[in-house]
């Protein structure tokens, strides 16, 4: 049986555990809070063995997958100890912005380290965005891959570094531009919102921004598209730059309870602010999921017992304070 080893106990590194659980993999979770033991244990029971001690889990281990401080320092100083624990470990970092030539400068294993970035929350989310540095051997972003779709994941290998890898740079122009449109009163959040749901939203769940023009640029395809409409963008400004200083008035129309939106009162109990690890079936986060059906009747990742879940019919979830949760 393979085994997995994760580096961090948080959102990410619970998502990761029911993956790995669920493909059959042998599970090994260390992090530096010993209250996670019981966590882990109330989620996974044996399957998951936890220690804080990072040697006590590196015999024999296939994949490791890094979920811990997103700190330059934090990565560099890991890799370098997996690097001396691990011989032939594929060594994975799920990294949303520090690269991987970065986490690898001057680390013996350069050739194993790889970016696997999920996108919250990896218990549903199928992207996963496998990044090579300079040094990755192409066998390692080659096994990556398979292990990630093993997972259940839909993996997409990059061909180079770059900074904010391709999800989040394109994310970033999407929320800039969000910005810019509220702050210059053009529009609502919420209106804007309502708009990016029911156009892009679903347009984008079923194609992507090339297959998607393809299609409607008739037997032309994307040519006839971009041809039509490159008079517009040549003239017209389409790319706002929000005000990065000013942001209180976005905060105050999009941070406002609604209906499908429960909020904890103020000051928020420990308790109600910690986060499942399928964070959008946690009813305290993200209930706003099920009720629109996106994942209607899941529980929390298949599991309705969990504490988090909108079908538990309860708020909060069982990791302990402290436990990371990354956007």
């Amino acid at each position: 049986m393979k085994t997995a080893l994760l580096v961090g106990g948080g959102l990410i590194g619970f998502s990761f555990a029911q993956r790995f659980v669920g493909a059959g993999w042998q599970v090994r979770m260390t992090d530096v809070r010993a209250e996670l033991a019981d966590a882990v244990a109330q989620e996974f029971g044996d399957k998951v063995r936890f220690s804080t001690n990072l040697e006590d889990l590196t015999d024999s281990v296939d994949f490791v997958q890094e979920a811990g401080l997103e700190s330059l320092e934090f990565k560099h100083k890991i890799f370098a100890r997996l690097a001396g624990l691990t011989d032939a470990a594929i060594l994975a970092s799920s990294t949303s912005a520090i690269l991987p030539s970065k986490s690898a400068a001057d680390n013996p294993a350069a050739e194993r380290i790889v970016i696997g970035h999920p996108f919250t929350p990896p218990a549903l989310m199928p992207v996963l965005e496998v990044v090579p540095g300079p040094e990755t051997a192409p066998e390692t972003v080659e096994r990556a891959l398979e292990v990630y779709r093993e997972l259940g994941f839909e993996p997409s290998a990059m061909k180079k570094e770059i900074p904010g890898f391709v999800g989040n740079r394109i994310q970033k122009v999407d929320m800039w531009e969000a910005i810019s449109l509220v702050q210059q009163g053009v529009i609502d959040a919420k209106d804007l919102d309502t708009i990016l749901r029911n156009s892009l939203g679903l347009r984008y769940a079923a194609t992507g921004p090339f297959e998607s023009n393809r299609l409607g640029g008739g037997p032309e395809g994307i040519k006839s598209t971009i041809e039509h409409i490159a008079g517009a963008w040549e003239t017209e400004p389409v790319a706002g730059v929000p005000d990065m200083s000013h942001l209180d008035e976005v905060y105050a129309q999009v941070d406002v309870p609604t209906a499908t939106t429960p909020r904890p009162s103020s000051p928020a109990p420990a308790a109600a602010m910690r986060c499942c690890a399928a964070s959008s079936t946690c009813a305290l986060h993200t209930s706003a999921y099920s009720a629109r059906g996106v994942i209607r009747g899941a529980g929390c990742a298949g599991r309705p017992r969990h504490q988090g879940s909108p079908r538990a019919g309860r708020r909060g979830c069982h990791l302990p304070p402290g436990a990371d949760r990354r956007p």
